[in-house]
């Protein structure tokens, strides 16, 4: 602020300029006295003057008078006010437009100037990738100015991935400009077992300009098109929307034709395509739970996962199957000699939030042969050994840490040895990490044994490396949670498997191949805090 005021020539710092130069400045900014708007929305308004006609007239095309394109005298100018307005529009339309109300403060110059049209069309495309034809809002009385405070700005909290508290069952929700609208579209997994099948979307909600005073939000839920919605913005982090005419989501058959049109979308089969009568009571229950909220939600934020030079394929999202409760939405996260697969959408067993699998990245897992991998108790014995391995790790390394607190405690005892028999183990883990990526071939025969039932029968049949991991089981509601022994499967960049013993069943996931934006975490921690954010939600 104090340095456009310098700039301009107003301000306390008009003192230290040449006192003849001072003078003639003063003359030629009669008008520039400082303002005290800050809204986005009022940067550039007020009445019809000079400066606001020369500001038109470069909208317009038309030329400018000489005596706007040159300082006093033909020397150079010494403030911005002495610069031609086409160059104003030029400098100022660079700048951020959050930036653009504190300069509008500066003089009611700046402020006539930053009410070209031109500025804010630059900045609804850079920042925000409007690249439709704004000229066309004329018609409509819409500046550009309008797009970017009272939609693009206004709502700019809420663009990303949000994951909606549906109870167990959670979803993915990407907010999105989309040409001048604002868009929610939830993201549906493929239809069962089809898991390699792209995402399917719907919109909820969207927000857009209808008249200059306000953004209208509407609902899209239901199948009788938009009407009347509204969006608050809780917290950081957190929103909420709310449809005001839920009787546009009833259906002139009821219950029974909301459900088999709901069927249909969510499943793409009738009820009486489904003889397995545990997985028509799951879909049932999934109808009844979701449907009670009339697309009234709270929303919250969600991070893609940061990833590292170091990961063993890149982090992301995929959608993989999960028997009768058919396809789910899981987050793949890497943390040191961990890897993660977080639920972002669930069910009644295993609700979204939850970890659902952890792989330990130090422990692979040397098949054996195709043949003898056929056989499901010589695959148990491998897995468990290494379980076995595990255990006895964990307790040495309490043993280890005890060990050390009492040596820390006791200062008259060198602790140097017992450094030395930990920098050996760390020696140990960080060998057998570097041992796994040198001694992993780049494929090998694969073939799941006897017994593991499996949604997708077209799994891969070669692999690239496997690990010892663990899964999580729960009864329904989430009840006598525990973590089993399973077995990683690393197929390619974009596809990997989990074999769970104890349920001799597999899961297959597939990468979803969709670039969300404004998804990205600020940080590692962060990350790390909306892990666990949705986790404690979950339970």
């Amino acid at each position: 602020m104090a340095v456009c005021a310098r700039l301009c020539g107003v301000g306390p710092a008009r003192g230290c300029r040449r006192r003849g130069a001072a003078r003639e400045q003063r003359r030629g900014a009669a008008d520039s006295e400082p303002d005290t708007d800050t809204d986005p929305e009022e940067a550039g308004g007020g009445g019809v003057t000079e400066d606001e006609e020369a500001a038109e007239r470069i909208e317009g095309g038309r030329p400018l008078p000489p005596s706007v394109e040159a300082g006093p005298a033909g020397r150079a100018p010494l403030s911005l006010l002495e610069l031609p307005p086409e160059l104003l529009v030029q400098i100022f339309g660079s700048l951020p437009g959050t930036d653009l109300p504190s300069l509008a403060r500066v003089c009611t110059t700046f402020r006539r100037i930053l009410r070209t049209d031109t500025i804010w069309r630059r900045r609804c495309r850079e920042e925000y990738g409007v690249c439709e034809n704004l000229r066309k809002l004329e018609i409509t009385g819409v500046s550009c100015r309008d797009v970017y405070a009272k939609l693009l700005h206004r709502y700019r909290h809420i663009l990303g991935l949000w994951q909606p508290d549906i109870g167990p069952y959670g979803g993915l929700l990407n907010v999105v400009v989309d040409g001048l609208f604002i868009i929610g579209w939830m993201y549906l997994p493929p239809h069962d077992p089809h898991v390699d099948d792209p995402m399917r979307f719907k919109p909820l909600f969207r927000i857009h300009l209808m008249e200059r005073k306000c953004a209208t939000v509407e609902c899209m839920y239901g199948h009788k098109g938009p009407h009347n919605g509204h969006i608050q913005i809780v917290k950081k982090d957190e929103f909420s929307t709310k449809c005001n005419q839920t009787d546009h989501h009833r259906m002139s058959g009821g219950r029974q034709e909301e459900f088999r049109t709901w069927l249909r979308e969510e499943w793409g089969r009738t009820l009486e395509d489904i003889f397995h009568e545990h997985m028509q009571e799951l879909i049932l229950m999934k109808f009844i739970y979701t449907s009670q909220y009339d697309n009234c939600l709270t929303y919250r934020r969600i991070y893609l996962p940061p990833s590292s030079p170091d990961d063993l394929i890149q982090p992301g999202l995929f959608k993989g199957t999960y028997g009768s409760h058919g396809l789910e939405i899981v987050m793949l996260s890497f943390h040191g000699k961990k890897a993660k697969g977080t639920k972002i959408t669930g069910d009644p067993n295993i609700p979204a939030g939850q970890q659902t699998v952890e792989i330990d990245l130090a422990h692979p897992l040397q098949l054996p042969d195709i043949e003898n991998l056929r056989d499901f108790s010589e695959l148990s014995r491998i897995v468990l050994e290494v379980q076995e391995q595990v255990r006895r790790e964990e307790q040495e390394r309490e043993q280890r840490q005890e060990e050390e607190e009492h040596s820390q405690q006791a200062a008259s005892q060198p602790a140097s040895p017992l450094g030395g028999e930990g920098a050996e183990g760390e020696e140990t883990a960080a060998g057998a990490e570097g041992t796994t990526q040198d001694k992993a071939p780049a494929s090998q025969p694969f073939v799941l044994p006897m017994g593991v039932i499996s949604r997708n029968e077209d799994y891969p049949r070669t692999c690239r490396i496997c690990f010892y991991g663990t899964g999580l089981i729960a009864g329904h509601g989430f009840t006598s949670p525990e973590r089993t022994p399973g077995v990683f499967v690393l197929f390619d960049d974009d596809r990997f498997g989990f074999i769970w013993l104890e349920l001799k069943s597999f899961s297959l996931y597939s990468r979803i191949k969709v670039s969300f934006q404004n998804a990205q975490a600020p940080s590692r921690e962060a990350f790390d805090e909306m892990l666990k954010n949705i986790q404690s939600l979950a339970t």
